[in-house]
């Protein structure tokens, strides 16, 4: 498989292009500063430029199999745009090319997911920390849920730094459940599951330990 990563510097997304390596993928990412993705391996090739540049998300997109955005932001309350304007840019590079399948995350908060991480989380660190940023995850969410796209929207629970264990729960059915952990490695997991077994398309799948 041909896989562009979208966030590949950080977190899920250097998981991910990780794991996709080790399980002999040919990997694109598109980084903003390649300096910060220290990794040489003959099937990865970093791309540089930013979501929001029309241009070299096109120039990207152009030749994959699939393409996942993982990018994220720190906490903030200014006005968020980069989830939206990233998922427009990536929409409409995919949607004449050979790339059809997108897996996108948002996170816990966005969409009907809202309400499902506890009370300290949905009460007081999401609605004054967060809340700019979800409003434009819901604003990313919807417009890769209205693309023709073969498309599924992962919502990870509180992200850890722990190990690859390949043992979480995929929840799609979000009455009565409430968020944990989980770490980034395994969401990384998820995501090439998905990529290869298709099990969860046009769904916003929770995923938590």
């Amino acid at each position: 498989m041909k896989l562009l990563v979208i966030g590949a510097t950080r977190g899920i997304g250097r998981c991910l292009v990780e794991q996709a390596l080790d399980e002999d993928h040919a990997v694109a990412a598109l980084v903003r500063n390649p300096a910060r993705l220290p990794l040489s391996h003959d099937r990865l090739k970093v791309v540089k430029g930013d979501i929001r540049d029309r241009a070299a998300v096109k120039r990207a997109v152009e030749d994959q199999d699939a393409v996942c955005i993982t990018i994220g932001i720190g906490p903030t309350r200014k006005t968020v745009g980069v989830f939206s304007e990233g998922a427009r840019n990536v929409i409409e590079a995919m949607t004449p090319s050979a790339a059809k399948q997108l897996i996108c995350v948002t996170g816990i908060g966005a969409g009907d997911s809202k309400n499902h991480g506890g009370f300290f989380y949905d009460r007081i660190i999401n609605p004054l920390f967060l809340k700019t940023i979800y409003e434009d995850k819901d604003r990313q969410e919807s417009l890769v849920r209205a693309s023709n796209l073969d498309w599924v929207i992962v919502r990870p629970g509180f992200l850890t730094n722990g190990p690859l264990t390949g043992t979480y729960r995929v929840l799609v059915d979000l009455e009565g459940a409430r968020a944990g952990k989980i770490s980034r490695a395994d969401v990384a997991h998820f995501i090439l599951s998905e990529l290869k077994e298709k099990q969860y398309l046009s769904k916003t799948p929770l995923l938590t330990y």
